[in-house]
Formats: C-alpha cells, sequence, structure tokens
C-alpha cells in the first residue's frame, strides 16, 4: 500500500526543515525497506517507517505530523543501524516528533504525557524521580492501576523510592531548560 498522495502538494519548507533539524539527506532513502523490517514496533504504526521517509521525501508534511507512528517509535536505533546509506533514521523520527509537538499534533496523548512528566521531573530534581513520575502521570492520565503490579517488585530494588534522589546543579539543569526554551525549543 503506497500512502503517498501524490494529489498532495508537496512543501518543500518542510523537508528543507527536516533535513536541517535531522543532518540528513533524506534524498538518499532509496526504499530498500531494511529500516521497516528491523523495527520491533512496526506492528503497532499505521505508516511503517520506510513510509514515513518517503512521505518526508514528498513533502507531505500534514500525513506525517498526524501519524502516530513516531510517536510510537522507541527510539531503539534499529532502523538506523539496518540503513544501507547511512541515514540516522532514528533521528530523523525523532526530529519528526518534536515538529509535530510544537505544531500541535499529538496523534498519541499518553506518550506525550509520559514525556512531559519525565521531563518535568528531570527540570524540577535534575534527574527522573520515578515516584514522582509515576504519580504526575497518573494524575494527568487517570491510568491508576496500570502496571500497579511492578510496584511490590521495584520498591525492594529501590527504583521506585518515596522522596527524590538529590543531586548539586539543580540550578544549572534549569538554566539548560530555559535555555532551550529560549531557542525555540518545545518542552
Amino acid at each position: 500500500m503506497d500512502v503517498v498522495n501524490m494529489n498532495a502538494s508537496y512543501d518543500a519548507d518542510f523537508v528543507a526543515k527536516v533535513q536541517e533539524e535531522s543532518e540528513q539527506n533524506l534524498s538518499l532513502c532509496y526504499q530498500c525497506g531494511n529500516c521497516t523490517a528491523g523495527c520491533p514496533l512496526n506492528f503497532v504504526y499505521d505508516i511503517p517507517v520506510s513510509q514515513i521517509m518517503r512521505l518526508a521525501q514528498a513533502g507531505q508534511k500534514e500525513k506525517i505530523l498526524r501519524s502516530h507512528s513516531m510517536w510510537l517509535c522507541a527510539t531503539c536505533e534499529s532502523c538506523t543501524t539496518r540503513c544501507p546509506n547511512d541515514i540516522d533514521v532514528a533521528r530523523v523520527m525523532d526530529v519528526l516528533r518534536h515538529m509535530a509537538r510544537r505544531e500541535g499534533y499529538v496523534s498519541e496523548k499518553a506518550v506525550k504525557t509520559f514525556w512531559d512528566s519525565f521531563l518535568d521531573s528531570v527540570r524540577k530534581h535534575g534527574r527522573v524521580f520515578e515516584m514522582g513520575l509515576v504519580v504526575n502521570y497518573v494524575l494527568k492520565t487517570g491510568r491508576v492501576w496500570t502496571d500497579m503490579d511492578l510496584a511490590p517488585k521495584l520498591m525492594p530494588k529501590g527504583k521506585l523510592s518515596l522522596t527524590p534522589h538529590p543531586i548539586k546543579g539543580t540550578e544549572e539543569m534549569e538554566k539548560i531548560f530555559k535555555r532551550f526554551e529560549e531557542q525555540g525549543g518545545c518542552i
């Protein structure tokens, strides 16, 4: 199934932006399919990785930014490792996810909420405070019983401490976040 709509308009600015932000030459992709064949999460994607790459080449911004695939990508880099042209496909997927986030396209709200909770935790504590992350995520999503069976296994290992582990330099961490936001980054 070819997902590229040949009647859709080519967005040259989008292609240029993806290439600039990812530092990858999209035209090097010749659709061999190795990225899709090696992707362990392809079974949950609405658009396979190779087709995401083709859509990016074709400048079909709307179709890509509305897809679920980039939000479900684990950034395991199997696609990147398998690419015969050394395209960092995982980086392209990451850039597309950031673009979608900046432009308000969020097709997987639970993934975005987890990401937001993770970043909030790092920003506040300088590292991830797992219990705070879980509480923040549960409060935002209402998914109270999700993975509750893991708590008894994690608590004895110190993975779910009831208080954050203190670190030095939390002020510097806040400066990093502010600098990123000032440069137009979307957290």
